[in-house]
Parts: structure tokens; sequence; C-alpha cells
């Protein structure tokens, strides 16, 4: 087999699964409750990606001190309550990751 229709295989097998439905997506007339429902697919997923990577290490849920990506979390969440700002918050929440993996 070439290797050119190895790639381009592998590209269609990839780019078909995700265009299609946003092709067919876009001439069907989806009702107002699934729109709204689609409103909260990105929290959702994003939610599920960091409850997985800040509480679950090496295959158990890790809910103790010696957990990095926990207690960054937790310090983002507390600045994030106190004020509005995206910056601030992030910055908190790496450089909190930052010194426990140093000191951990």
């Amino acid at each position: 087999m070439n290797h050119w229709t190895l790639i381009i295989g592998m590209m269609l097998v990839t780019f078909l699964p995700r265009y299609l439905p946003l092709l067919l997506a876009g001439k069907m007339e989806f009702p107002e409750w699934l729109e709204r429902a689609f409103n909260y697919v990105p929290i959702a997923v994003l939610s599920a990606i960091i409850a997985q990577t800040t509480l679950i290490h090496d295959g158990a849920v890790q809910l103790n001190w010696h957990n990095a990506h926990l207690i960054a979390a937790l310090a983002a969440f507390v600045v994030a309550l106190k004020c509005n700002r995206q910056l601030v918050v992030i910055s908190c929440g790496l450089l909190v990751f930052g010194l426990m993996r140093w000191w951990l």
C-alpha cells in the first residue's frame, strides 16, 4: 500500500466523522429544550476533565494533602470566589501547584 494512500485514508477516517454531523446539524431544526441543553455540554465536559485530573491519581481517588492538583484547585476556587479576574485565578492555581510540587 502506498504511503500517500494510507495518509489520505487516515485523514478521511479522522475528518468525516467529525464533519458530517456538523453538516447535517446545520440543516436540522432542534427543539428549544435541546438547544438549551446543548449550552451545558461544554461545562459538563470541562467539569469531568477537571474532576478526573484533580481527584484521580494512580487509578484511585486521592483526597489528601499530598495531592498537589487538589490543593491548587481548591486555592484557585477560593480566589475565584473572592476575585472575578481570570488571570489572577489561573496564576494563583499555577503558583500553588508549582509550590506544592516543589514542596512535596
